[in-house]
């Protein structure tokens, strides 16, 4: 009885050990397409990317249209959602939300500043309105994980619409309001209702990055995955020309 005991236990610690090795090499293997290996690989990706660069309107061009901003986690996800919203002329992936003048992606991307990877999005408001983008905002990320979205951690990767004025201010708390009412979420929403101040421009190697980078393991599995999902929810809201 002794004996056969003892082989339990040992084949239980084999067990658990195993176990143990296949959760720290998941974990492995999650890490390696969160935000540190973003931080390292997007440059040399974006140089060996052989996909042509979309034409991007110039800022003549963009005076005509309205703008809004939202950070919902790594912004070439949310960019790329964005862009292939019905109504929606362009879309700048950037930072926004801290103190720190002119941030780099390195230092917001290793949590060295009080931003968040953000975007900002240019709108014909004849064909959308704020509140239709405050709903593609929602629909597009999960606002009750507080600092956090998908494998990317940190505050740099939380939630926060930015108004640009009361209307915009409203517009958004009335939504999370219907949201709440709703019970969309079992858990509560933590997303920041914060006034815009100032947006800076990420570097020019992440505009337009998934797109051009069809072949980066983030992009492939987070990123797509991300769009894909919003995309079967509210196709209704997709151009016909987007993924």
């Amino acid at each position: 009885m002794a004996v056969s005991k003892f082989k339990n236990h040992q084949q239980s610690l084999k067990l658990k050990s195993s176990m143990y090795k296949i959760t720290l090499l998941a974990f492995a293997i999650l890490f390696s397409i969160s935000c540190e290996s973003k931080v390292k690989n997007s440059i040399k990706d974006t140089a060996k990317s052989n996909v042509e660069k979309p034409v991007k309107l110039s800022l003549n061009d963009l005076q005509e249209y309205e703008v809004a901003y939202f950070a919902s986690g790594c912004f070439w996800c949310v960019e790329a959602i964005y862009e292939d919203v019905i109504g929606v002329k362009e879309v700048i992936s950037g930072y926004s939300g801290g103190t720190e003048s002119n941030p780099t992606y390195e230092q917001v991307g290793r949590g060295l500043t009080s931003h968040a990877e953000a975007v900002k999005v240019f709108y014909n408001p004849k064909e959308i309105d704020f509140k239709t983008l405050v709903k593609v905002f929602f629909g597009s990320h999960d606002p009750t994980t507080l600092n956090r979205q998908g494998p990317d951690h940190g505050p740099q990767y939380r939630s926060i619409a930015f108004y640009s004025n009361e209307s915009e201010k409203k517009i958004i708390e009335e939504y999370i309001a219907q949201l709440k009412n709703e019970e969309v979420y079992s858990s509560p929403i933590v997303t920041q209702v914060e006034k815009f101040v100032k947006f800076y421009d990420a570097e020019d190697y992440h505009q337009d990055y998934e797109r051009l980078n069809p072949n980066n393991p983030y992009i492939i599995n987070i990123s797509i995955p991300r769009y894909k999902r919003f995309q079967a929810k509210y196709p209704e809201l997709m151009k016909k020309s987007g993924h």
